[in-house]
């Protein structure tokens, strides 16, 4: 009885602590918040501009992360909503609605009146009741600056059947947040967990919320048992059996001053709602067998075929109290939930055993997603890590692709020995995490993401189909050139930024900068940038090492640097 009491109190301890610092964010955030609703007014003056539905054709949607895709209930169709760019110095928020036609193999822009405000990391359930609809709860709103934070707690539905918004106000509901999940579970819009963030505080949240589709009332959940802890960023799904199952997520928690230790989850729970017990939910622990993924974050989700969960990608990050360093991955994973086990989703293709060996590697933006490397092979990478010290004491770590000699492994063609076909073997998403997921007819669909190499973040706009049932190989719908990708440094001009809109995502005309009347030249950059930002292969260290040569101090040393990555190159390679 003493124990039992005594758990009880530190229960109840904890929800009186979180309710302080709930408090307390709120009340820090008032003021912020404020600001950007003003900005969030401005926008939603520009929609209200915005009086028919128009429909365009239009070219694959820019660069994004942290938006949502959506099957279609009734049509081949994909819709995508919202979502993040970030080009180094600014944010862009998106309100905008694309749709996909599967069988077209083409992209429009839908205009719609009266739309949610911009957002992201937000979550969409379509279910399909009257012709299918689009639930949209929650999700942030940044500043340009990316500093300040707006959370959402509005609740939107896509009428898909008359391409109508509606916003649904019913009190009750969650507090303003994003990052959480949400499922359509029988007749109701179910939802867990979340985030809150300002400028000085944040906190997670493991609550749970249903939203009633008959009624449109909100009720908040109190399920018995030890569910999960607080987080965001979690999975989410239904099983055939009724039940609701969370995996992993990410949460951080304050250690000391100035200094937050962040949370990778690699738990397990099923959220069940017991018949007959007046709506009474219950959590429970499930511990899977099988291979089950690695702790990461940023993790995409959707629903296979046969009511298994499926996992892609993430970011496994490496942390200490100053720096932060994450390796992205692109690997898939299954949860059979009538067996309790997860499995790995390797691809029966003859290039499977090849593409096991990139997974958990970092990517470069420059050149690694292209299908040509300049005569050079792309056949079976394998990553080589090692330390180079250039003759001024600089030490730069190296990850290393290199390829293995011969064609084996290759599929038969008239053309194996042509660069085209040497290079085809790796089409596959590069590894990334926040990307965007949606299954249509078995087909598994992933839509842009993010992954970061140095101090650059590099946001994807490619669009990659999976054949679940066949599992040979995937198929890249929409290829993207991450070198084309804006990125604005802080020691870049001012004026690059000129004529910014609210879509964002533009290039400079020419693509360069200048800085105290001197131009920049492409290849110079910090000498411990060099691994994440340079091919491997062997013409371009050359033509770095030549091209890096010039009077400056500044490129003297990143010469010095060059050629001794490109001596490290060729002693590997040889």
């Amino acid at each position: 009885m003493g124990k039992k009491g005594k758990k009880e109190k530190k229960g109840r301890g904890a929800e009186k602590t979180a309710a302080k610092m709930e408090k307390k964010v709120s009340k820090r955030s008032r003021k912020e918040e404020e600001d950007l609703e003003a900005l969030i007014a401005h926008f939603q003056t520009l929609d209200a501009k915005k009086t028919q539905i128009v429909e365009t054709p239009c070219s694959p949607p820019s660069p994004r992360l942290n938006a949502s895709l959506s099957a279609h209930p009734e049509k081949d169709e994909l819709i995508l909503f919202g979502g993040e760019y970030f080009n180094g110095r600014k944010t862009f928020l998106y309100n905008e609605l694309y749709t996909y036609n599967i069988r077209k193999d083409s992209w429009a822009k839908v205009e719609i009146p009266n739309p949610p405000p911009r957002r992201c990391a937000h979550q969409a359930v379509v279910v399909p009741q009257c012709g299918g609809q689009l639930w949209i709860f929650g999700g942030e709103f940044a500043s340009p600056n990316g500093e300040q934070f707006y959370h959402y707690k509005d609740l939107w539905v896509l009428h898909l059947a008359t391409k109508t918004w509606e916003q649904v106000r019913s009190p009750g509901g969650p507090s303003g947040r994003s990052g959480h999940r949400m499922v359509a579970w029988k007749r109701q819009l179910i939802l867990f967990g979340g985030f809150h963030e300002s400028t000085r505080d944040y906190i997670y949240y493991n609550d749970v919320y249903a939203f009633n589709l008959d009624t449109f009332t909100w009720s908040k959940l109190s399920p018995a048992g030890a569910g999960p802890t607080p987080r965001s960023g979690c999975h989410m799904s239904v099983t055939p059996q009724g039940g609701i199952v969370i995996y992993g997520g990410y949460s951080k928690q304050r250690v000391k001053k100035d200094v937050d230790k962040g949370t990778q989850h690699a738990d397990m729970f099923l959220l069940k709602f017991e018949e007959g017990r007046e709506g009474r939910w219950v959590w429970t622990r499930i511990n899977p067998s099988g291979a089950k993924p690695t702790p990461r974050s940023g993790f995409s989700g959707a629903m296979a075929p046969n009511h298994q969960t499926l996992l892609f990608g993430g970011v496994c990050d490496e942390e200490e109290e100053e720096s932060l360093e994450g390796d992205f991955l692109n690997d898939l994973h299954f949860y059979d939930t009538t067996k309790n086990r997860w499995f790995a989703g390797q691809l029966k293709g003859p290039k499977s055993e090849k593409r096991k060996r990139r997974r958990g590697m970092k990517v470069e933006p420059e050149g690694a997603n292209k299908p040509e490397s300049e005569g050079v092979s792309a056949q079976a990478p394998l990553e080589v890590v090692r330390e180079v010290v250039a003759e001024d004491g600089t030490v730069v770590t190296i990850k290393q692709l290199l390829t293995a000699p011969g064609p084996a492994g290759q599929p038969q063609s008239d053309e194996d020995d042509s660069p085209e076909e040497v290079g085809g073997p790796a089409v596959e998403p590069c590894p990334r995490s926040n990307a965007m997921l949606a299954v249509k007819h078995g087909r598994l669909y992933l839509y842009g993401g993010m992954f970061e190499a140095g101090d650059r973040q590099v946001t994807l706009s490619d669009l990659y189909c999976l054949d679940l049932h066949k599992m040979e190989e995937w198929t890249a719908l929409v290829e993207a050139d991450p070198e084309t990708q804006e990125w604005l440094e802080e020691s870049d001009s001012e004026s690059s930024s000129a004529g910014e809109g609210a879509e964002g995502g533009e290039e400079d005309e020419d693509g360069s900068s200048e800085e105290d009347g001197e131009p920049q030249h492409p290849l110079v950059m910090p000498g411990e940038q060099f691994a994440d930002y340079l091919p491997r292969t062997e013409q371009y260290w050359v033509r770095l090492a030549q091209d890096g040569a010039g009077p400056d101090a500044k490129e003297k040393k990143v010469l010095k640097v060059a050629q001794a990555m490109a001596k490290a190159f060729f002693e590997d390679s040889a």
